[in-house]
């Protein structure tokens, strides 16, 4: 009961001093990276800064390394809304250290999810398979596209980062061994198309994906364990590293995916930085309104339209009843 009154007088100091602040919002720059999930966040940051506040926002093109630098040394652009971090967790920490940018709020409630999956329909048809090892161990269940006599798995495009720990995983739990052989499906097409593929024909598929994604909001699959823990250390020295000689059974990191803003703008930005704080949204979420943006040809502008018109019960949360209307009001 304390936590619940603790709870609720602070969200309604957040809201009373939120309605104070609008007017003093000012004009706010966010990075729109080149990955959907992070582009609707901040189409979806834009409508509710601007029509719930009364900011002024610029969206700016951006993407990890481009914009972390420009962030780090120009102050600019103010918000990258949705930043995974592991991808600059050296110079990123060293940045918060000396005061340049912040990390303001985890915007993926559960984190950016990576691993080898199976469909769902699969999964309740087998229900012992929970493992991946136990997923190898019957070969008849993941026919070969180009040879249904051999078993696959779907390894990621030539290039990725995904492709080397695949293989390294695939050499470690002896998969070759169990009849399976590894495919390149040779871009991010390719390997959509071959889960697409798969629930178009019922067949099974087993390989390497990752949320949030359209895919995954369209297609229900199961992650399955690599019945090992994480380690961090064998991941940094093998698992990732390409040719690894001797590769160990390891489980994918799950990816911290952060709301990055500069100190400068943490600084004056008031009820701006009060909404970014409380503002968060699951894979689940995020997988639903991709697959509604690829299967409608949406821009990322109308994937957070439909967010915000479909789902009010997640993103009303965020912030006040009165920005909630006049949000709603705008849509």
């Amino acid at each position: 009961m304390q936590k619940l009154l603790a709870s609720t007088a602070f969200a309604a100091g957040l809201y009373a001093f939120a309605g104070a602040a609008q007017a003093d919002c000012g004009s706010i720059s966010i990075a729109e990276m080149n990955w959907a999930s992070a582009g609707v966040a901040a189409n979806v940051d834009k409508i509710i800064l601007e029509e719930g506040y009364g900011c002024t926002v610029e969206l700016v093109t951006g993407d990890t390394m481009p914009t972390f630098t420009s962030m780090n040394e120009k102050a600019q652009p103010d918000m990258a809304p949705e930043f995974w971090v592991n991808a600059v967790r050296t110079p990123l920490d060293a940045a918060v250290k000396e005061g340049r940018l912040i990390e303001a709020a985890e915007i993926l409630a559960d984190g950016a999810v990576e691993g080898w999956w199976i469909p769902k329909f699969l999964a309740d048809a087998h229900p012992d398979i929970k493992t991946v090892q136990q997923a190898l161990a019957h070969p008849e269940l993941f026919p070969a596209p180009e040879d249904p006599s051999k078993a696959a798995v779907t390894n990621c495009p030539s290039g990725w980062n995904c492709q080397v720990s695949t293989a390294n995983l695939y050499k470690a739990l002896g998969a070759k061994d169990k009849g399976f052989e590894l495919v390149d499906t040779g871009s991010a097409a390719g390997l959509d198309g071959s889960i697409a593929n798969a629930f178009e024909k019922k067949t099974g598929w087993l390989g390497y994906y990752w949320a949030p994604t359209a895919i995954l909001g369209k297609y229900e699959m199961v992650k399955l364990s690599f019945d090992a823990p994480h380690d961090k250390a064998d991941w940094d020295a093998c698992t990732a590293v390409p040719d690894c000689a001797n590769p160990k059974v390891n489980s994918y990191p799950t990816s911290e995916a952060f709301t990055v803003v500069t100190k400068e703008f943490a600084d004056k930005a008031g009820v701006a930085m009060d909404y970014i704080k409380a503002r968060k949204w699951t894979n689940a979420t995020v997988n639903s309104v991709l697959a509604w943006q690829t299967d409608n040809q949406g821009t990322n502008e109308d994937a957070a339209k439909h967010f915000l018109e479909t789902m009010p019960e997640v993103w009303e949360k965020w912030v006040a009843p009165d920005v909630a209307e006049k949000v709603k009001a705008s849509l």
